[in-house]
């Protein structure tokens, strides 16, 4: 992405006047996919805006690039990235993944403690999870609120997803839990930890093998003299 050209911040007030350009290529996007995602109105579009809950990627000259919004669920537990769209007129520039990334910064500031987690098909977009740190789990480790799958309700898979009672559909499930991320975390400082103590050690074994080296020497040199 040519940083010069773009910028991708967290939307605002500001940006409500976008609301409806993003819903309408939302729609025609799902359309083009051959999915049946519930269409957004801008109404809800602008409200996330307004509530800091959104990142919107825009062109130097003004025009709207690349939106994507936070949805929570399960009180504060889950959090979703939703709606990620980039205008046609920008694809190719690698915004995706610019807002993606930018999103996920957001969602984790606001939601630290959160699980976040995404249902997509799309390889670019497990692509852009994976490169975050996301893996894929099973439906189950997804949140169960009601509010959302009744979502997928929508979607022209909905009928596989309903025969598996939520367990499995076309979707892959991806999710970064942040308990995980910790562990993880304290697991490598630890190896890093024990790996100092062990380059600590070898390098005072290593010292005192030549200073007994250089005692011997000095031991076998006075012998010579006598």
């Amino acid at each position: 992405m040519n940083a010069k050209q773009f910028i991708v911040i967290p939307a605002n007030e500001s940006h409500v006047g976008y609301a409806e350009q993003i819903c309408e290529e939302m729609a025609q996007s799902a359309l083009a996919r051959g999915t049946g995602i519930a269409r957004r109105k801008p109404e809800y579009v602008a409200n996330k805006m307004v509530e800091g809950k959104a990142v919107i990627a825009l062109h130097v000259d003004g025009t709207w690039a690349g939106f994507c919004y936070i949805e929570t669920w399960s009180h504060g537990d889950y959090v979703a990235n939703s709606g990620l769209i980039v205008n046609p007129t920008f694809r190719k520039e690698g915004l995706a993944k610019a807002i993606k990334k930018r999103i996920f910064e957001l969602s984790r500031e606001k939601y630290p403690k959160a699980k976040i987690f995404g249902l997509t098909t799309g390889f670019a977009v497990m692509k852009i999870n994976s490169d975050l740190g996301y893996e894929p789990v099973p439906y189950s480790e997804l949140t169960q609120d009601e509010s959302f799958w009744k979502g997928c309700e929508s979607c022209v898979n909905f009928q596989i997803l309903q025969s598996k009672e939520k367990k499995n559909c076309l979707c892959t499930a991806m999710l970064w839990n942040p308990e995980e991320k910790e562990k993880e975390l304290r697991t490598k400082i630890d190896q890093k930890t024990k790996a100092k103590e062990r380059l600590k050690n070898m390098q005072k074994k290593y010292s005192l093998l030549k200073r007994l080296q250089m005692q011997l020497k000095k031991t076998v040199k006075k012998t010579h003299l006598f």
